[in-house]
């Protein structure tokens, strides 16, 4: 009897990470498509209050900045103070933001909504990606970075279906799918109360604070095609969130919400469906393969654009969502191999940093050449980005550094990233 008693405990134990999984997974999910909630209405804004393209592209880089600052100053924070406070925090303004995008007539309100939602998805990023990887089970091994990069893609996709059929078909079209965002982010901040906490508080809060994001020195030589990957990847989808709107209506000619959501989504859920495609290779190699599958569709969406093709769009739009979920999550595997508990929530910051820099600097940029130039050049110019990174990925991809046996060549090391076997350049 004295023996059974381990065995319980393990067995509760595995219980309540498994409850921590599940609920960080839930609300990363529901995080995103609270940021994805105001896509489907940019045609109402721009048809009822006046705004232009220019604007629309301004709330992109305001949500970007939000989300960038946050990483840099607050990354850290779920180290110091747990992860569920901040994970709580994190639904608490994301919650303050869709109260305030409520009552948008104006551009002010709209970039300060997007702001405050973009605070949000940053602290979210870090703490709840953190969380998911200390509550993930061991396997499968590419689990955890699957899920923790491609939540991010399949809560932005949720939530844009969700809101343009809400718009569509919902009474208070322009208020039904923010309200029903407060209700899920109450719910998610409810299911990590209940959780337990994987990182109990340490001191150093306060100099955590102080903006720094690191990576390891053992998975540094992998950088620089990483942040090819992220920074093109992530600024297509800043193209989607800032002109995809605009582009549907005018090249198009639909002005149906529920047509905007499902083609934005079409980007982002086959993401999620291409990543564990990507865990059946060496990360350079899945590298190497999502981007020469993101670079045809990109290309075939300048051609769809050009002649004004739906059906092409869509099909195009798959292609390249599913090659830059593959590239994603296999950057971010690597980029994980061997982290400890404490580099976990540094490397999340510096990915997401990567990320949100592509969201918003080309957008600042391609929203001020839109006044120039028209929509189906600058995706010409989106086209030509995934020229640049899908070449410097297969020259450069390179798999993280293992020893004799296989292993991290970090000391105690926690692999939750999936390791690879062997060391292909």
């Amino acid at each position: 009897m004295h023996k059974l008693a381990p065995v319980t405990n393990r067995g509760h134990r595995s219980g309540a990470l498994r409850l921590a999984f599940l609920s960080a997974v839930a609300s990363l999910v529901v995080s995103f498509a609270a940021a994805a909630a105001p896509i489907p209405l940019y045609n109402i804004y721009r048809t009822e209050d006046g705004f232009t393209n220019a604007d629309i592209s301004m709330a992109v880089v305001a949500y970007a900045l939000g989300t960038i600052a946050a990483l840099l100053v607050l990354g850290r924070l779920s180290n110091h103070l747990g992860r569920r406070l901040t994970a709580i925090t994190s639904l608490s303004l994301l919650l303050l933001g869709c109260l305030l995008l409520l009552n948008v007539h104006d551009i002010e309100t709209l970039l300060g909504g997007r702001l405050l939602v973009g605070i949000g998805t940053g602290v979210a990023g870090s703490s709840l990606t953190s969380y998911i990887v200390d509550a993930a089970p061991s396997r499968p091994e590419w689990l955890a970075s699957v899920v923790s990069s491609q939540g991010p893609m399949l809560g932005v996709a949720v939530g844009a279906i969700a809101s343009g059929v809400l718009v569509q078909f919902g009474p208070w079209p322009r208020d039904l799918i923010y309200l029903a965002c407060v209700s899920f982010l109450l719910l998610s901040a409810a299911l990590i109360s209940v959780s337990p906490e994987t990182a109990p508080p340490m001191p150093g809060a306060w100099r955590s604070l102080l903006p720094r994001v690191s990576v390891p020195d053992r998975v540094r030589h992998l950088l620089p095609v990483a942040a090819a990957v992220f920074l093109t990847t992530w600024a297509s989808g800043g193209f989607y969130q800032a002109f995809m709107p605009a582009l549907v209506e005018d090249q198009l000619h639909t002005r149906s919400p529920m047509i905007l959501g499902l083609v934005f989504a079409s980007y982002m859920t086959p993401s999620v469906l291409g990543s564990p495609i990507g865990g059946r290779f060496t990360s350079a190699v899945a590298q190497r393969v999502g981007m020469i599958t993101f670079l045809a569709g990109m290309v075939g969406i300048s051609i769809a654009i050009t002649h004004g093709t739906l059906v092409l769009l869509v099909i195009a739009t798959t292609v390249a969502g599913a090659g830059q979920g593959i590239a994603i999550s296999a950057a971010t595997r690597g980029l994980l191999h061997g982290s400890t508990l404490a580099e976990r929530a540094p490397i999340f910051s510096a990915i997401y940093l990567l990320c949100y820099s592509g969201a918003a600097f080309p957008s600042l940029i391609s929203g001020q050449l839109s006044n120039v130039f028209s929509l189906p050049q600058i995706a010409l110019g989106y086209g030509g980005l995934a020229v640049i990174a899908t070449l410097f990925t297969l020259l450069g991809a390179r798999n993280p550094h293992t020893d004799r046996t296989g292993n991290s060549t970090s000391e105690g090391a926690n692999t939750t990233g999936s390791p690879e076997r062997r060391t292909v350049s």
